[in-house]
């Protein structure tokens, strides 16, 4: 029984100049040194996990300090990709074409690297994960009573950025997917490290990929999206996961975005036990509410996004406790933990925040769960 809201975030973190200018680097296909870049990931993995020790965070991560972006990594784990780079459209900036321009602007999205898939998914590389999760789990030891956890991508959200050109159906294409991807959820399993599913597919999905679909066709879409991810995750228990549902980490006007409450009861479906959600950028804030109409299923605990990402504005503790204390009134304190809206820095240079106020948020949140913490548990 726990007697304090834990916190946690969503994955990625700054990374510093000169590790993004090697992601880069390995992104444009320069030679590099392997065991120097190794060696700069390693430190930078210590020192992110430092830093959330330091700021209060109760469970922590690698800070995504080894990928590229939380998704494109795949391309270097998996055969069968190759060929043109994939491109998707995002349904509200194209009716801003002068806020899409700005983000056209962003140097981390201008070095990802997404081609499709052109022959069959195979497992390539299984180091890198066993490697990730080895590094974690060596910065994690100077952090007694310190949880890890590590990200992932989810199969629908990497066939939204690796278009699919081989395989006869998209059915076909996602468990393929699955079946490749489950061999990295089952290493991070088996490190004995938090699984964190990536799957902003089934949000963004909506006004990206599946923008000319209806309603009721997206969520059909969305049914098969979810059913590669429990096929995945067949031999994992739900409370050894968690998956991030995400709305797309941009600053865009996001009025295209799909309500939580038209989605959410095929969200329940997915194995993982608990769920992450946008709930503090000004789309989503007002989606509390939702759960006074709509019960949490047994074994399903919330982490509500406490955090803006976008926003170099430090969140006051206090309203974070207040925050904290809304979804806690509504579904229980013991179902509820306090995370972020989304990642930091989720392609290797991006991110409008300059890093020391992402320590500062960080920070904030765990002050505001420590003073909603006093209030539902005296």
């Amino acid at each position: 029984m726990r007697d304090r809201f834990l916190t946690t975030h969503v994955g990625s973190l700054p990374r510093a100049e000169d590790l993004v200018a090697l992601m880069w680097a390995k992104e444009d296909g320069l030679p590099l040194d392997a065991e120097a870049v190794a060696a700069r990931i390693e430190a930078a993995v210590h020192e992110v996990v430092d830093r959330q020790a330091e700021a209060g965070i109760a469970i922590v991560n690698d800070g995504e300090q080894s990928k590229p972006s939380y998704a494109t990594y795949i391309k270097d784990r998996l055969e069968g990709f190759g060929g043109s780079g994939s491109s998707y459209v995002f349904q509200d900036l194209e009716e801003h074409p002068d806020a899409k321009a700005r983000i056209l602007e962003d140097p981390g999205r201008r070095h990802r690297r997404t081609p499709a898939c052109t022959g069959p998914i195979r497992v390539r590389d299984m180091t890198a994960v066993e490697r990730d999760a080895a590094t974690l789990k060596a910065a994690l030891a100077r952090h007694p009573g310190h949880q890890a956890f590590m990200s992932a991508a989810s199969p629908g959200v990497t066939a939204l950025f690796f278009r699919n050109e081989h395989y006869p159906s998209d059915e076909a294409y996602l468990f393929a997917l699955a079946d490749a991807l489950a061999q990295e959820y089952e290493a991070i399993h088996r490190a004995g490290i938090l699984l964190q599913i990536d799957c902003p597919d089934l949000a963004m999905g909506r006004h990206t990929q599946f923008r000319d679909l209806d309603l009721r066709s997206f969520r059909a879409r969305l049914e098969l999206n979810i059913a590669a991810l429990n096929h995945a995750t067949r031999n994992i228990a739900p409370e050894a996961m968690r998956m991030h549902l995400c709305w797309g980490n941009y600053a865009g006007p996001h009025h295209c975005d799909v309500p939580l409450r038209d989605i959410i009861d095929l969200v329940w479906t997915a194995r993982p036990h608990a769920i992450q959600f946008e709930a503090a950028n000004p789309r989503h804030a007002h989606e509390y509410a939702l759960f006074e109409e709509v019960g949490v299923p047994e074994g399903k605990v919330l982490i509500p996004g406490m955090l803006e990402p976008q926003s170099a504005w430090i969140e006051h503790p206090e309203l974070i406790a207040q925050r904290i204390g809304r979804y806690a009134h509504l579904v229980g304190r013991d179902r509820v933990m306090a995370g972020a809206d989304c990642g930091f820095s989720i392609h290797a240079g991006s991110g409008g925040v300059p890093p020391s106020i992402v320590w500062a948020k960080l920070k904030a949140l765990a002050e505001g769960a420590e003073i909603a913490s006093k209030r539902f548990w005296p």
